[in-house]
């Protein structure tokens, strides 16, 4: 889709082993998209979020840093992978093609593709970053608390990134009245958050019964690919509104 998506392909082609080379990788991919990219604002976000991650283990701001750790690398490791699959031509996972279909249209608003990176990444990887670091999700003990301690600043990211990313793809500014506030309102990260914890406990329950790990996932990317679409619809210009109107 863009001349440049080999060097991306290139970029993610080594499995990140620490956090430092998880924000490595995002920035490679963040100094080689250009504006007209959608992929780019996810990425952005992304980039902020793995920062606050850093720098809150760097304060001790965790009880148990290591875990917290590898579910950083694990999570980023299924981004990476989502557009390996995607650069490299074969079938990725519906919530992210929603997003990769869709990167080069110019009337959708960077905050559209940041959160419906967001989404994809929350809603449908997360629980699969949770289970992969080898840990039995339950509510209540050290990781949980480990865990959700970080929503605070997470969504603070996001409501920074809602005010900055108000543009189009571009840069140009939207029409003031739009369908946007609404859909950007009625996403919740906190609860994105809680929903992903909750159905990593089922999938860890579901190890070593791969037709109910299968079904649930094809059940996860099925409600991720709605919301990621719904996401992503453009907003219409000024002109078509008052047409309408």
């Amino acid at each position: 889709m863009f001349p440049y998506d080999p060097v991306l392909l290139a970029t993610v082609q080594t499995t990140p082993q620490s956090i430092a080379d998880v924000a490595r990788t995002m920035q490679a991919i963040e100094a080689t998209c250009v504006d007209g990219d959608g992929l780019k604002w996810f990425n952005w976000l992304y980039v902020q979020v793995t920062d606050a991650v850093s720098a809150r283990m760097a304060a001790g701001g965790f009880s148990d840093p290591a875990w917290l750790a590898a579910l950083d690398m694990q999570f980023a490791r299924l981004y990476f992978d989502a557009l390996k699959t995607m650069l490299s031509g074969s079938t990725a996972a519906g919530s992210w093609r929603a997003i990769f279909e869709r990167r080069n249209q110019t009337p959708i608003a960077r905050i559209q593709f940041a959160m419906a990176g967001m989404n994809a990444h929350i809603n449908h990887d997360l629980p699969i970053a949770i289970v992969n670091t080898g840990v039995a999700p339950k509510h209540g003990d050290v990781h949980y608390s480990d865990y959700t301690a970080l929503n605070t600043t997470l969504n603070s990211l996001v409501e920074s990134a809602k005010r900055t990313l108000d543009v189009r793809l571009l840069g140009d500014a939207l029409p003031p009245v739009t369908h946007l506030q609404d859909t950007m309102a009625a996403f919740s990260l906190s609860a994105a958050r809680e929903a992903a914890w909750n159905n990593a406990e089922l999938l860890w329950e579901f190890r070593g019964l791969p037709l109910a790990t299968s079904a649930m996932l094809d059940g996860l990317d099925g409600m991720t690919t709605v919301i990621g679409k719904t996401l992503l619809v453009p907003v219409p210009f000024a002109d078509l509104q008052l047409r309408i109107a």
